[in-house]
């Protein structure tokens, strides 16, 4: 089932994952400025519009995990849906360096319609997904292998979390068993006060996780499979271990 603001896959499969995908595209709707944010095509393929290669792992991981899945369908710099209402980078003017003219002079009525027609309509299915009886929540990010003016990332795959270390836990010890760089709550914070997790997850007491893949290893249908693959069992095998 797709949408304007999401895609759904295997809605009435039976596995209790539900994997999620916040910033699975780079679409512009054409309502929003035209379907262009005055940004060079270049930009658009970069992190600051989307998560690279998160989609492929996504879909792959659900279908592995015989789970439903819910991907964003506009992207971040459009309107953020791993943001809160009261967080102001919601709806991003500069991003790694890059001013995104469309936004630059973004009025409060048109961040409005953005959260509107977008991401409420997203968050609104993921609540529906996520109430299901059972459901285990596992999010699938990705991140650039270096931001400009910084040192480069070494992680390969990094677990965040927050006061909800139950799966994060089990999940780092699997992954550093295989030989993978793995961070624990690296590159960055696994918590911002109203993103994806904390609203589906947290507030509820939900188990889950949130896995951050290094774009340059999921840049193609080969690498996001492979990972998938490789995540699959392992979260399985953790899901029984805890038993959550």
């Amino acid at each position: 089932m797709t949408q304007d603001a999401f895609e759904i896959s295997g809605v009435d499969r039976p596995g209790r994952w539900l994997v999620t995908c916040d910033h699975a595209s780079n679409r512009v709707p054409a309502w929003v400025n035209g379907g262009d944010l005055g940004l060079p095509a270049a930009d658009m393929e970069r992190h600051i519009a989307y998560d690279v290669g998160a989609a492929g792992v996504t879909t792959a991981l659900a279908d592995l995990l015989d789970a439903p899945a819910i991907l964003s369908q506009f992207s971040r710099l459009v309107i953020d849906p791993n943001r809160g209402p009261d967080d102001p980078t919601r709806l991003m003017r500069l991003y790694d360096g890059t001013i995104i003219p469309a936004n630059a002079y973004a009025d409060a009525d048109e961040k409005a319609r953005r959260v509107a027609r977008l991401y409420d309509p997203y968050h609104d299915a993921l609540a529906e997904l996520a109430a299901r009886p059972g459901t285990v929540i596992c999010a699938v990010h990705s991140f650039t292998p270096q931001l400009r003016g910084r040192a480069p990332r070494p992680w390969e795959i990094g677990v965040l979390y927050a006061n909800d270390d139950r799966l994060a836990r089990p999940l780092m010890d699997a992954c550093r068993a295989q030989g993978w760089a793995t961070g624990d709550n690296e590159p960055y914070l696994g918590h911002l006060p109203g993103d994806s997790i904390d609203r589906h997850a947290l507030t509820d007491g939900r188990p889950n996780v949130l896995i951050e893949l290094r774009n340059d290893l999921i840049a193609d249908a080969a690498g996001q499979t492979l990972w998938a693959q490789r995540l699959a069992p392992i979260l399985k095998q953790i899901l029984a271990d805890t038993g959550l």
